[in-house]
């Protein structure tokens, strides 16, 4: 083959890849560990140092900050040349049997392409600093007759409890992360919030970016650099004044979208001390766990039709819902489909007062964070 040819022939290799919700916000080597793993690290540095390795046409670095939407641009795979002696893969140490069983008891759906567990709340999806236990650590215990190992194709904080998807194959999970991306999957959040908003079906529409000085581990509302963040939420229930127990169903993915947007309108979900303070926890016998629940996820099924799975609450959510007087039963009668908002001119005026109120809280709480120190 002709050099001309050649070049051709690898021009038309190159890969292009879309940035999904899932995936906003990590460093551009962890992608590569979660989508592409069997390309090696010192691979991922000589494209990057050739300038082969590309976001949104201009030249990348491993340690890059990703953003949903973004379209990486991956050479070729390298060739394996069939003497080459094949790489070490990494020694994971087997699972226990109670750790098999423990995992397994999470599954409430099944098929040939995915799986779906109930996500225990205080369980992270994946590793990190001082985390040792996650579900990214358990996914040996969910192959059952398959011989691959399942893939993770989004994420739940440690503290969110409910329905996370699994690919169980690679085609799975490149049309799971396709359906994200492309927002088609559709996803349903429970959450107890403190307070009762004056609107009672809306949209909240507030850009999210990352909070300076938190090292990444906090996000907080940017409009002059954040990313556009969209949140539809309806309450079901009220606690008179004291609370409420609401629906929300994220229109984007960015990271701590729903705890964020709703501490922003000054109702913090319950037990979110992260966001909400002090002023998210409620007396009376409230747990002071985290209220916040993916009750529901619907997305289009790799050999057609579609998975449409409910996850039951956890115990300290159920718990809640029976001292507040809420009836569980009312809760499951979002139509995912529609289009209609209640966004009066009174609405977002409203909405801008209890952001105002808000940040005034925080700059109040930090104020008095210093007096202590």
């Amino acid at each position: 083959m002709s050099d001309k040819s050649k070049s051709a022939a690898t021009a038309a290799d190159v890969r292009q890849f879309t940035v999904g919700s899932d995936d906003d916000g990590i460093r551009l080597d962890r992608w590569f560990k979660r989508h592409l793993e069997g390309t090696s690290f010192t691979t991922v540095a000589k494209w990057a140092r050739t300038g082969q390795l590309r976001i949104d046409g201009a030249r990348a670095t491993p340690g890059d900050r990703l953003v949903a939407g973004q379209v990486l641009r991956v050479p070729p795979a390298e060739p394996v040349h069939v003497d080459a002696p094949k790489p070490k893969l990494r020694d994971r140490t087997p699972l226990t049997p109670d750790e098999e069983s423990f995992i397994q008891e999470l599954v409430i759906h099944k098929d040939a392409q995915a799986i779906v567990i109930n996500k225990p709340p205080g369980l992270a999806t994946q590793g990190g600093t001082k985390t040792t236990e996650h579900v990214d650590g358990l996914l040996d215990g969910l192959c059952f007759e398959s011989e691959g190992r399942p893939k993770l194709v989004h994420r739940l904080d440690k503290d969110t409890s409910g329905a996370l998807l699994v690919a169980r194959n690679a085609r799975a999970a490149g049309h799971f992360a396709k359906a994200f991306s492309s927002r088609t999957a559709r996803k349903v959040y429970w959450a107890l919030i403190v307070g009762v908003p004056d609107i009672f079906d809306g949209m909240i529409e507030l850009p999210i970016g990352k909070q300076p000085g938190s090292g990444g581990e906090k996000m907080h509302v940017d409009e002059e650099n954040g990313s556009p963040s969209r949140t539809r939420y309806r309450v079901i229930e009220r606690a008179g004044n004291r609370a409420a127990w609401v629906e929300l169903q994220p229109l984007t993915g960015r990271t701590h979208q729903l705890r964020v947007h709703m501490n922003a309108i000054g109702h913090p979900i319950v037990g979110d001390g992260k966001y909400g303070g002090a002023a998210s926890f409620l007396t009376g016998g409230v747990s002071r766990k985290m209220h916040l629940h993916a009750r529901r996820i619907r997305i289009d099924h790799p050999d057609g039709g579609q998975i449409d799975v409910r996850a039951d609450l956890p115990p300290h959510f159920a718990e809640s819902l029976k001292l507040l007087g809420f009836d569980e039963k009312l809760g499951d009668a979002m139509v995912l489909d529609e289009v209609k908002f209640s966004e009066t001119p009174e609405g977002k005026r409203r909405a801008a007062a209890a952001i105002a109120k808000s940040r005034r809280q925080e700059r109040k709480g930090e104020r008095r964070g210093r007096q202590r120190q």
